[in-house]
């Protein structure tokens, strides 16, 4: 049952792990948890681990619908991704949840030699990815998505919405190979339904056309420009949406064919370091494809370590939210 986001009058404490949802926003509560136990229920051989972090990556659902296939592995990622593996080469299809700065940085050497190498069977769900805490960056992965592309054979996935969500986990269990997902948790916004939107591994799709601008975009940055192009419709700005939530394989083939078709101004907007992302991973495209815009924009988060604080604090300041990147897109336009 969808619900609706909770209002909040002031910003406390809690603002730094606040939901994503803006206020009165449609949200769907633990959509990967629950997707996860529904696939599970036909496919014997998935199995779920965490590394002390089940309640906080939805993972405790599964925990309780199927305690046999539950292995909690403590504080101790590498771990964690090493039992993984080899639980894979016995044939299981395991989901490992952490959080994305404990997944990517402490157990990356696990993950590129273990995993990897051998192209192990293994969906490394990971939460708070880019900037989803207000933390600091101890908590805050920007960078994982460079550090997961760097590694031969990995399939990564960043979805928008509870719904994204809910057709990634079937789609990345049948995938053969090892699949890194940024996760969204908790009450998750519902926001790709009104767009007769179905997930498939490796696709990017349209979602709106617009004529001055072209947003590029992954993660919950693709409701941010949803969010946008409503904000410059009222300034008879035209703008329109890609969504590409597989970030590795990239849909080139779909990226290069909407920035070719109009010149307009193109805006490659994600919830990650403007350092080795999505942003640079299209322009490589475009070079490549010798496809030359108008004008290519990174609004992506800075190439430093970012503040502790409130989230819409943070994601105003650095150009995230839907009122600084509708700002920074006039800026460019003009």
């Amino acid at each position: 049952m969808n619900t609706v986001a909770d209002k909040k009058r002031r910003l406390t404490t809690s603002a730094m792990i606040a939901s994503i949802a803006t206020e009165g926003q449609r949200v769907k509560p633990a959509p990967f948890g629950k997707s996860l136990v529904e696939l599970a229920a036909d496919r014997e051989e998935i199995v779920g681990l965490t590394a002390d972090l089940a309640k906080y990556t939805d993972l405790h659902l599964f925990a309780q619908a199927y305690p046999d296939r539950f292995f909690q592995m403590g504080m101790a990622e590498q771990l964690l991704m090493g039992a993984a593996g080899g639980m894979a080469k016995e044939g299981f299809i395991p989901f490992a949840t952490t959080y994305a700065v404990f997944g990517t940085r402490r157990a990356y050497d696990f993950i590129h030699q273990v995993i990897a190498e051998e192209n192990l069977n293994v969906k490394i769900c990971c939460a708070l990815p880019g900037l989803t805490t207000g933390y600091g960056p101890s908590h805050q992965a920007t960078e994982d998505l460079a550090t997961m592309r760097g590694i031969p054979g990995m399939t990564i996935v960043d979805p928008c919405d509870a719904l994204d969500i809910e057709q990634a986990v079937p789609a990345i269990a049948a995938h053969q190979g090892p699949v890194y997902m940024r996760l969204l948790r908790g009450n998750v916004p519902l926001v790709l339904d009104e767009f007769d939107y179905k997930f498939e591994l490796g696709k990017a799709k349209l979602l709106c056309e617009g004529n001055d601008v072209l947003i590029i975009s992954s993660g919950f940055m693709t409701m941010r420009a949803l969010e946008v192009v409503e904000t410059l419709r009222a300034d008879k700005i035209s703008g329109g949406v890609l969504h590409c939530p597989t970030i590795k394989p990239l849909d080139e083939t779909t990226i290069v064919d909407a920035v070719r078709v109009k010149t307009r101004l193109v805006v490659v907007a994600e919830n990650h370091s403007v350092i080795g992302g999505l942003g640079e991973a299209v322009a490589s495209a475009l070079v490549r494809h010798r496809v030359q815009p108008t004008r290519i924009e990174l609004a992506g988060l800075p190439d430093a370590f970012l503040d502790a604080g409130a989230l819409p604090t943070l994601h105003d300041r650095y150009g995230i939210s839907r009122d600084a990147l509708a700002r920074r897109i006039k800026g460019w336009l003009e």
